[in-house]
This record gives C-alpha cells, sequence and structure tokens, in this order.
C-alpha cells in the first residue's frame, strides 16, 4: 500500500529516537502504526481507534509487530480511553502521541478528549495534532481551534505547524 504524503509527514515529525513510548489516536487502517513500529526499537505504540474496521485493519497489516509485543491495538474512543488503558500498553504514560486528521479537536471544543491526553501522556511528552493539506477546510479555520482545545486542557509550548504536506499544532505536556 502506498503511504499518503502526509502520514509519511506526520511521523516523520515524530522525530522517534527507538525508545519510545508512542500513542496512536484514530490511526485508521494502521499505515502510521508500521511506519511507528518500524522506527521503535526498545519502544512500543498503542493505537487506539474507535472503529473496529480500523482497529481490525491495523491489527492484521501490522501482526508482526503486534507478535513481537511492539503494537497494541486497542478499539476505543478517546473520550473513554483511561490511564490503566495506556500503563497496561506501554508501561505508564506515553512520551509522544500523534493524532492525523482526527477532526474532534476542531470539529468541537474538545474539552474531554483533550484532558484525556493530558493525564494519559507523561510529564514533557509532545503531542502532535496533524492534519493532511488539501482538504476542504484550511489551517486558518483548524489550527486555532486545535490550539485553543489543547491550551484549555493545561498544554504549553503550543506550536503552529504549516507545512506543505500538512497543518496542526505541536504540544507540551508540562
Amino acid at each position: 500500500m502506498k503511504v499518503p504524503e502526509r502520514v509519511r509527514w506526520a511521523v516523520g515529525g515524530l522525530g522517534l529516537r527507538g525508545d519510545e513510548r508512542v500513542l496512536e489516536v484514530g490511526g485508521g487502517p494502521g499505515v502510521s502504526a508500521g511506519l511507528i513500529c518500524a522506527a521503535l526499537t526498545t519502544g512500543r505504540l498503542l493505537a487506539v481507534d474507535r472503529s473496529p474496521t480500523a482497529t481490525r485493519a491495523t491489527t492484521e497489516r501490522n501482526a508482526p509487530h503486534v507478535e513481537a509485543g511492539r503494537l497494541q491495538v486497542l478499539r476505543r474512543a478517546l473520550a473513554d480511553l483511561d490511564a490503566a488503558d495506556v500503563a497496561a500498553a506501554l508501561g505508564d504514560r506515553a512520551d509522544v502521541a500523534l493524532a492525523v486528521d482526527v477532526n474532534v479537536f476542531w470539529v468541537d471544543d474538545a474539552p474531554v478528549e483533550a484532558a484525556v491526553l493530558h493525564r494519559v501522556l507523561g510529564p514533557g511528552a509532545v503531542l502532535h495534532v496533524l492534519y493532511g493539506a488539501g482538504g476542504p477546510t484550511p489551517p486558518d479555520r483548524v489550527v486555532p481551534r486545535v490550539r485553543a482545545a489543547l491550551g484549555a486542557a493545561g498544554f504549553v509550548d503550543l506550536a503552529d505547524v504549516v507545512e506543505e504536506p500538512g497543518f496542526g499544532v505541536r504540544a507540551r505536556r508540562p
């Protein structure tokens, strides 16, 4: 399967060293999970999606990573994710989190979802909420809403990201 440029860009922007505990939210069919797992050596990935179709596809596409213990796939809405889910998969809190094209952060105020991420990310963890360019909604409508949602949840060092492949917000959990 061809990897969409926005997915390659988003995963490349994580700057993974290989030992991180990564949380991916709404990864769809598991293409990004495969890229993330390929970059991990001792690290692990918890891929969370509310869709049974997406979680099945992620598990099947990345079966070797699941079997190696590098990937755990969980069917769960972000609002329902809790610290115990993350601790069971990653051994503690996540070091980095990624959400690509997850619209809840700009369509709604997303206070519950942003608060969940704040709880399950460890101190200093970086959150990347990104969207592929070329969609029907421009960055100037999306980025301020995402920034507001993450800021209201207590994230700091919010940085707008607007590049050719995509846009969004990177933030840090204090």
